[in-house]
């Protein structure tokens, strides 16, 4: 203890021991000390020296701290002791850096240091376990420590937290402490943590970050509120910058509606701090950062959609109206609504309707022009205004019409300010950023609109008074002429070049000035300076274009000719070189890279976004065009106009075997139709000859009955022995028409293993060769069709014979009813001469018995008519079914002589055809043109398909 007094009280006598020594000791007493007071005190003075003898400390000192940080984890005061001195000894002091300007040297002890800590990942899991402890003295160091390691060595500390089990849950419960001070520094630590780094972002979206920080950017008065609103929209920003996962459940959270309070403003903007300035500016980029044009299409348009119908569009455009707001505000969220708008026909359609509120009230698109042919107006205000007409016109035929319309003669108001008259204002103005903000403006008025190209060429412009009046086309190459600004001509080449671009017309338009061409060639082919080769290169793409998209509709300027005239007076390889130099420019490779145009000075904004597009598709086709001679159009065109030729014979071809694959599944349905039908008639007939022959057994059991008892009855008479013979030949008789019967059984059974037969045969043939086949498939089912008929034939004459059959029964059931009357008769007589009482009564009985068998008989009858009835019906409905099959059979025999002669009228127009291709392709041969010879295929196809027609016919 009186070592410490020493160091810490009172100068002893003496000599004084340096700083590295007095170091070590304290170190030496950190690793040997048993007493945790001992531990504490030394680690409390290595904190007290560790600023001003930070390399000593931190050499000497790391080890022994992060042994203290493992073992005393039970004492907070010395876990917060340690935790300070490695955060002096990791942390670049800026107030040391300044006195001693050692800058880049203490970044890299800081540097050194943190490579040293995380060598050991536990380091790192240490101090994550830490920061579970509530004390304030473990957690607020643990988080500052934590953050500065962050800052130093971002990527490595991001990997341990990574994979670290709860290593990010563990820093998410930081925004949860009451205690601001803990909750603001792991703001920060939480910024460090997220930077570049897609999947901690994704896990700190998914523990419910977006909820706590937007109910920390309400707590603390949003837009109002201090530097923590700040911190929350950064840490905002990192989640979801660049990261579509994020974005997508920022949305569907429904968190785009609790943004729109913020920009709610009153109507008194005169107080506006610096920090709400800053907090406004970072709620706008976090807007925009949803809607940002880098985004897939499909989420951009969401999110435009989620805002339009919660407000914020509306919002931002009452911003945007408002007195009062600061200059960088207004720029920023002219920005924002511009990217809101961009591509979103219902946003597009809601910012034209939208009014400032002056006297009378202005569409907010003509103040917004206002502002951008002023140049009194700062430059990155008129940018953001020409980014907002840009994004108003993008993909919006709509809002294109509309902006022409205001400069055709009909819909011109002379007592209003229209968006036309600014823009024809600002491209005629003395200021080049008016004249090249305006180009652009107009250009993208036509972009991709061919009708509004058109109908741009009907205005008409008063130049001066008492001259006629000039085409707006003629009046942009009149200022070429005049040799102003290379801002001013670069801005109307551009929008030239857009407006003759894929429209014949405004190229006849163009070429009708007989001092065009000559302009532009004397242009070209001039030897300018540095700054005048970009107005060359634009000259030539300009002249390109009306070599390209020219009708030949003038004679003095065809196709021909204008090459003839570049080759004469330019020369080939020099303007392709000076076409190629648009897209060498380094101004050209900025403006391609994003649609907003920001540029760091007014001299630099020579190229627009779209317009790269545009010279990216014309250079190679230009150059193509440029180079090919008289003769070689000609025979692209005779080849294209073949090969259009070709194409449609082709597609007629697949429309006919189109249409023949829908006869043959037609036709096998019909088959499969007509095979339902065969079954269900057999099905039918199988159970009319069941019942047929039950009737039949039935009936014949009953005559066998009544001629027993008629015997017995009659042998005691003279004529008995007559009786029983007839009975037996009618016995004898009914025995034979049960063996017919029977035979014509099996014979129905043979005709049924027939017809299968022939179903089997039939359908192999269905799967055979799609379009080869057809008529044999149809030929097939048409004899389907006629086996079904002649079936119909057989039931029909089987039918005729069971009802012959049935009268013959019944005539025979009639002599057995009289002959029994007669017989019952001359017992009666007998009894009556004999007058044997009980003779008569035996006879009485014998009658009454045959009454009642008589009676069932009738009933056997009855039935067997109301049979006979149901088989007449069945017959009828066979008829009509023969009927419709003999028609459906006369149809497709129709269809398939209607399909032979197609396919031989087809067959005759692809063999004429082959022979003109045979003759174009050898005219190209003698041309020198390489062509693809594929005669020995097509012999080799036809020679295959000799060999299976002489198969077919030798298998028929």
């Amino acid at each position: 203890m009186n070592f410490f007094r020493g160091v810490m009280g009172g100068q002893p006598a003496g000599p004084q021991p340096s700083g590295a020594e007095t170091i070590q000791k304290l170190c030496d007493r950190v690793a040997s000390s048993t007493l945790l007071e001992d531990r504490r005190d030394a680690v409390r003075a290595l904190k007290s020296l560790s600023k001003k003898y930070r390399l000593e400390v931190g050499t000497q000192a790391m080890n022994h701290l992060v042994q203290i940080l493992q073992t005393d984890r039970s004492d907070s005061e010395i876990i917060g002791y340690a935790l300070d001195t490695l955060f002096n000894i990791i942390c670049n002091d800026e107030e040391e850096e300044q006195d001693e300007n050692p800058q880049k040297q203490a970044d890299d002890l800081g540097v050194q240091f943190t490579d040293k800590f995380i060598q050991e990942p536990e380091n790192i899991t240490l101090l994550l376990t830490l920061l579970e402890e509530f004390d304030f003295h473990v957690r607020w160091p643990g988080v500052k420590l934590l953050t500065i390691l962050l800052k130093n060595q971002c990527v490595q500390v991001q990997g341990i937290i990574l994979v670290s089990p709860m290593g990010v849950s563990r820093l998410m419960d930081l925004l949860a402490d009451s205690r601001e001070v803990i909750r603001n520094d792991g703001l920060l630590l939480l910024q460090q943590l997220t930077k570049s780094n897609a999947a901690i972002q994704k896990i700190v979206a998914f523990e419910n970050a977006f909820e706590r920080l937007l109910d920390i950017i309400t707590e603390e008065g949003s837009s109002d509120g201090g530097i923590v609103v700040e911190d929350c929209l950064i840490l905002l920003l990192n989640l979801l910058r660049n990261n579509s996962s994020n974005q997508n459940f920022f949305k569907e959270g429904s968190y785009i509606q609790r943004m729109k309070p913020w920009f709610e403003v009153g109507d008194d903007n005169s107080g506006w701090s610096a920090q709400k300035v800053t907090n406004l500016h970072l709620m706008l980029q976090l807007v925009r950062v949803m809607v940002s044009p880098v985004n897939s299409p499909g989420a951009t348009a969401s999110c435009q959609k989620s805002m339009y119908q919660c407000g914020l569009l509306q919002q931002l455009c009452t911003i945007l109206m408002a007195t009062g707001v600061p200059a960088d505000i207004l720029t920023e969220t002219i920005n924002t609504v511009s990217e809101v708008i961009r591509g979103s026909q219902i946003n597009q359609d809601y910012f034209a309707s939208v009014n400032a509120p002056s006297n009378p009230p202005r569409p907010a698109i003509v103040v917004l022009l206002m502002s951008m042919v002023n140049e009194r107006q700062p430059f990155v205000l008129r940018c953001a205004v020409l980014y907002c007409f840009q994004c108003f016109l993008y993909r919006n035929q709509k809002g294109q019409g509309e902006i022409v319309a205001t400069l055709l003669p009909s819909t011109i108001d002379a007592n209003s300010i229209s968006a036309g008259q600014l823009l024809c204002g600002g491209l005629f103005s003395a200021d080049s950023l008016s004249n090249w903000c305006a180009a652009v403006a107009l250009a993208h008025a036509l972009q991709d609109n061919l009708t509004q190209k058109e109908q741009l060429l009907r205005v008409q412009l008063a130049t001066s008074l008492g001259k006629p009046p000039v085409s707006l086309l003629q009046q942009c190459t009149n200022i070429l002429s005049q040799g102003s600004k290379v801002q001013t001509r670069v801005g109307l080449l551009m929008l030239l070049c857009t407006w003759i671009s894929n429209c014949p017309i405004a190229v006849t338009h163009f070429l009708h000035n007989q001092e065009n061409v000559p302009f532009l060639t004397g242009q070209i082919s001039e030897n300018l300076g540095e700054d005048e080769r970009l107005v060359q290169g634009l000259c030539a793409l300009l002249l390109g274009i009306c070599i390209y998209h020219n009708d030949n509709s003038l004679e003095n300027y065809t196709k021909e000719k204008l090459k003839q005239l570049i080759e004469k007076r330019i020369g080939k390889e020099n303007f392709v070189e000076k076409l190629s130099f648009i897209t060498k420019h380094e101004l050209y490779s900025r403006a391609a890279q994003k649609p907003q145009p920001v540029f760091p000075s007014p001299e630099q904004m020579l190229f627009d976004h779209e317009f790269t597009k545009l010279v990216k598709d014309l250079e190679g086709v230009i150059t193509k065009a440029v180079h090919k001679s008289s003769e070689e159009e000609k025979k692209e065109e005779e080849v294209k106009k073949t090969l259009e030729q070709h194409d449609s014979i082709v597609t007629q071809y697949k429309d006919l075997i189109r249409e023949q694959d829908s006869q043959l599944q037609e036709l096998k349905e019909q088959v499969t139709s007509m095979s339902s039908q065969k079954e269900l008639m057999q099905n039918t007939l199988t159970q009319q000859l069941a019942q047929i022959q039950q009737h039949k057994d039935q009936y014949n059991i009953l005559k066998l009955k009544l001629g027993k008892d008629s015997q017995g009855q009659a042998s005691g008479q003279a004529d008995g022995s007559q009786v029983n013979g007839l009975q037996e030949e009618e016995v004898a008789q009914l025995r034979e028409e049960v063996e017919d019967l029977r035979r014509l059984q099996a014979l129905l059974h043979t005709q049924l293993g027939e017809k299968d037969t022939i179903i089997a045969t039939l359908e192999p043939s269905l799967h055979g060769p799609r379009y080869i086949r057809t008529y044999e498939c149809v030929c097939t089912a048409s004899d389907c069709v006629c086996l079904c008929l002649q079936e119909l034939e057989d039931l029909r004459s089987q039918i005729q014979s069971q009802r012959a059959e049935i009268s013959q029964l019944q005539t025979e059931r009639t002599d057995l009813l009289r002959r029994a009357e007669a017989k019952s008769s001359e017992v009666s007589v007998a009894g009556e001469s004999a007058e044997d009482p009980a003779l008569v009564a035996d006879l009485e009985g014998r009658l009454a018995a045959q009454t009642l068998e008589t009676d069932r008989l009738k009933e056997e009858v009855r039935g067997l008519t109301e049979s006979r009835a149901g088989v007449e019906q069945q017959l009828a409905s066979a008829t009509s079914t023969a009927a419709i099959l003999q028609a459906e059979k006369a149809k497709l025999q129709g269809e398939v002589q209607e399909s032979k002669k197609e396919q031989d009228d087809l067959l005759m127009l692809l063999a004429d055809q082959d022979q003109k291709i045979h003759s174009l392709k050898q005219r190209l041969k003698g041309l020198g043109e390489a062509v693809d010879d594929d005669d020995d295929l097509r012999d080799q196809t036809d020679d295959d398909y000799d060999d299976e027609e002489e198969d077919e016919e030798k298998d028929g």
